[in-house]
């Protein structure tokens, strides 16, 4: 039970990182292409690039845990 219980634990945590560093970049990549449109809005002055990396490593933290989650989930329903 012990190490079924790491193994989810492993699998939560390697999603989750790899939801941060997925989201982070892509927080960062759309700060950066919005500031090199040929029309910049004032939207994209008043945003933060920091801040729009720190939401999207957030959204990418949840996102990978949930589905860590459903995996798991999916795997105790087919035993």
């Amino acid at each position: 039970m012990v190490r079924k219980t790491q193994r989810l634990l492993l699998l939560v945590i390697s999603c989750s990182i790899t939801g941060v560093i997925l989201g982070g970049t892509a927080g960062w990549a759309e700060s950066s292409l919005c500031l090199e449109n040929s029309k910049v809005t004032s939207d994209c002055l008043i945003q933060d690039p920091i801040q729009k990396t720190i939401q999207g490593m957030s959204t990418g933290l949840l996102a990978g845990a949930g589905a860590a989650c459903g995996a798991a989930w999916q795997l105790r329903r087919e035993d």
